[in-house]
Order: structure tokens, then sequence, then C-alpha cells
């Protein structure tokens, strides 16, 4: 038992009395154990930053406890095994298939995977906004903030090994240190799920007691790390616990999704590829939500059968950005006249995963000489492929391709639009 210094002493768990019951089931049931709760008293200092409607609200309420589930058996019947295999095998093709397309293909799927990943959130911001805050390291808050979230992504995907406590602690950090650096870290207060103004007495949901995190997280790596278990429902239920957990002020979302790509790399289901999941999860975000609550309830086949449409829906998303960045640059190519050792093309086909650029970047990349980048670009400006313009912020000669940030725009609102 934990003592009294934050708050009431726990009673014993129970058996999950109150957690939500989910809106949507899928056709099977596959039990897993619920949550339970213990009983917490809610009564914040001024000092800690709660807002007064926060403080005001002081009480009893209950906190969850998280199942242990590092010996987990996963009672999952046959016929969503077989849409989990088939849903692994459409990622496997696509990762195949994406080593062959175009050399920006991992640059653009990182980019839309950490924009949907941030929308799941309500955290926004144009595809010119993102790729001049990812250049620059200025911008809007939102676009500076799916920056960071592109190099958390970009960061779990690096990771080939097993998912451990202190790889989940530096992507949490990678995400917020440079805008939100008081964050960082394991919490040490309450953190809820409940509308604007809510307290823990009035919410919907409570995550564990922070001195219950580093147990918690440690019985999760183990079931991660474990390689009995058919892959896509175990990196299911795996983030389903981490966001039951819920071991951060911030970022847990964001970090838990970005927990689903490491456990795709290091189950070797991946090599290449970054597959874009989160825009699945965003088209069907209430049911994701909805999932997540009926995990914490004592059945785990929804968010099994969530991710297996995400996955389904993120290939077929893919894919069609993919061929949509393809046409683009092909017709870019037939626009064109230049030399066939120009330094055009390559700059053509740094465009889709990198739609702003400077000429410090172009020469880098390219390898021409700083002094004749602009002599590089003319013929693109000439076709308006790209637009010459001064950034706001930093002041740098900027060039952007309209026609990518476009597409990456209406990517972002087709999935965002699209809830089932």
């Amino acid at each position: 038992m934990f003592s009294d210094s934050v708050g009431d002493v726990p009673d014993e768990p129970t058996d999950g009395a109150g957690a939500s019951e989910p809106v949507r089931a899928p056709r099977v049931r596959v039990p897993v154990p619920p949550i339970g709760l213990e009983r917490q008293h809610w009564a914040p200092s001024a000092a800690v930053g709660y807002t007064r409607r926060e403080r005001s609200g002081t009480g009893a309420y209950r906190s969850a406890v998280p199942a242990e589930i590092a010996d987990l058996t996963l009672a999952l019947p046959a016929e969503l095994v077989a849409d989990s295999e088939d849903a692994a095998a459409e990622i496997a093709r696509f990762d195949a298939s994406s080593q062959h397309t175009i050399g920006a293909v991992t640059a653009v799927l990182l980019r839309s995977e950490s924009s949907s990943s941030s929308q799941i959130e309500q955290i926004t911001a144009s595809a010119r906004a993102i790729a001049e805050a990812e250049l620059t390291g200025l911008g809007s808050g939102n676009a500076v903030g799916i920056v960071d979230n592109m190099h958390a992504m970009a960061e779990a995907l690096q990771r080939t090994d097993h998912l451990t406590v202190d790889g989940i602690a530096e992507i949490q950090r990678t995400l917020l240190a440079r805008h939100a650096p008081r964050l960082v870290g394991w919490r040490a207060e309450p953190v809820w799920v409940g509308g604007r103004g809510s307290t823990p007495v009035t919410a919907d949901f409570v995550a564990p007691d922070h001195r219950r995190i580093l147990a918690a997280l440690e019985d999760l790596v183990t079931f991660a790390g474990r390689d009995d278990l058919p892959v896509l429902p175990q990196i299911a239920v795996a983030h389903a616990q981490f966001e039951t957990i819920h071991p951060f002020a911030d970022g847990n979302g964001r970090t838990g999704r970005a927990l689903v790509h490491l456990m795709l790399r290091s189950k070797q289901l991946v090599r290449t590829a970054t597959v874009p999941i989160s825009g699945g999860l965003l088209v069907g975000k209430d049911t994701y939500f909805e999932a997540l609550g009926a995990y914490r309830a004592g059945d785990a086949a929804p968010i099994v059968d969530e991710l297996n449409h995400a996955a389904l829906r993120s290939v077929h998303q893919g894919r069609r950005l993919i061929d949509r960045m393809s046409q683009l640059r092909d017709t870019w190519r037939a626009t064109v006249r230049a030399r066939s050792d120009s330094t055009v093309w390559r700059i053509i086909d740094l465009l889709p995963g990198h739609p702003v650029l400077d000429a410090e970047t172009i020469a880098r990349r390219t390898g021409v000489h700083a002094a004749g980048v602009r002599r590089s670009v003319a013929p693109l400006l000439e076709a308006g492929i790209l637009v010459a313009s001064q950034h706001f912020k930093s002041h740098k000669q900027l060039y952007r391709a309209p026609a990518v940030l476009d597409l990456l725009d209406d990517y972002a609102t087709e999935v965002g639009r699209r809830q089932r």
C-alpha cells in the first residue's frame, strides 16, 4: 500500500466497476483483466498551477489500477487472428514496395504520420507551416510541436531493439523538450480524461497514481518483449496498456502512437517505411477512443479490431499519397528542360520529402556549390514548381513547392474528415 502523503490510503483494487463501457464492440470478445480502482483524495495546491475551477472541486475520487499483463494469455478467436494476419501482410507488402518508390517516401510518410498523430490530439498546422518550422526551427507552437513529433517518431523508428522504459522516456523527451520542457519526464500528479474544467472528482477516467507508473511500465515492457503472440494484437494491447498507464503529464497519446511504430520495427514487420497508422486511426477517431475504454473495461477485441482496420486504411492512404507524389514528380520531369546531369533533377527528387528548402539545404543535399544554387533553381522557378519567398521569422530566402504542400494539406483534410 502507499502512504498517506498524497491523499487517502488506497482501497484494495476493485474489479473495474465504473469503467466506461464501449459504444462499439466488434463481433467477438477478447477478455483481459479490467482495471481496478482505488480511492484517492483531490485537494490540489495553488502552487502546482491548477486553475481556480480545478482547485475548487475537491473531494474523493478513484484512480485506475492497471492490471498486470506480462504473462497475459490472449484468447483470440480465429476470425480476429485471420484479420490481424491479413493486416500484417498488407503492412509488410507496403514496406517492401516502398523501398522501390521515390527516394523521399520515408520523409513524406513520416511527416504525414506525425501530422495525423498530432491531429488526433487537435494539434494542427498547415503543411507549409510545418515544413518551414522543420527547416528553420521557428514557427507557431503547433507547427513546432508537430515537427518535434516527427523527431520523436523518427527516434522510435531508429530503435530496432525491444521496447524499454528508458526508451519510452526518451521519446517523450524528444517530443516536449523544446516547447514544454517542464512537462518532460514521469508525472508526479494526477492526470485524467474529462471535459473542459473537469477535475479527478468529475472525470471520466483518472490514470493510475503516479507511484504505480514505473512498475506498470516494467510489466508493459515485459509483455511487449514476448515473441509468442500475433504481432498486431500484441501491439494493440501494449498500446492500450500504455494509454491506460498515462505516465506523463503531456504527450501520452503521441508517445503511445510512436511506440506502435517502435514495435512494428522491433518485430520486423517493417524495415524502412513509416506506415501512417495514425492516419488510419484518425479516420475512426471516435471508435479508437471507445476501444481504449473497452480495453480498460476488460475487452481487448475492440482495440485489436481498431488497429487491424487502421493498418489496412493506413496502407491504402499511404499508397495513394505515394502515387500522387510520384505522378507529381513525373509531371515536373516532363515539364522542365535541362541536361541529364543537371542538379535540377536532384532538386525535383528532394521536393516530395522536403517541400520547403533554402540554399544551404539544396547545396548540402545535391552536392552543388552554394554559389550555383540560384542558377540550379531558376528552371524550377520559371516553371512554377518552386516559389521563392522570405521567411517571416528567420528572414531567410526559402523556396517552396506549392503543389506538394497542397497535396499534403489535401491528405490531412481527407483523413481528418473521414469519420466512420
